[in-house]
């Protein structure tokens, strides 16, 4: 049986991402949101504590996968860019 997939979104409009597993999807989704809460941080940090998270008990590639699913997350607005330099993510607020 195959495995259930997830079509990504990108956050550039007429832009798709990539269709990847669920149960992946899902994995490197709660560990990025996990790693934002209460911090800014930089592209290059993000993805080295997300490879750091998952990397003893993830199959395929964490960058990769963490790539295509910061950018679902932002596509979907639970996470955007702080647009200072460097450029930073963060968790969008319920409440803005």
């Amino acid at each position: 049986m195959k495995a259930e997939q997830i079509q990504t979104l990108h956050p550039q409009p007429g832009k798709t991402n990539k269709r990847i597993s669920l149960e992946k999807y899902t994995q490197i989704r709660s560990t990025i949101l996990n790693l934002l809460v209460g911090v800014e941080l930089t592209h290059t940090e993000l993805m080295e504590q997300l490879y750091n998270e998952v990397k003893n008990n993830f199959e395929g590639g964490v960058q990769w996968y963490g790539e295509t699913v910061k950018l679902d997350l932002e596509a979907r607005k639970i996470i955007e860019r702080t647009g200072t330099k460097p450029e930073r993510y963060r968790i969008i607020t319920a409440n803005k």
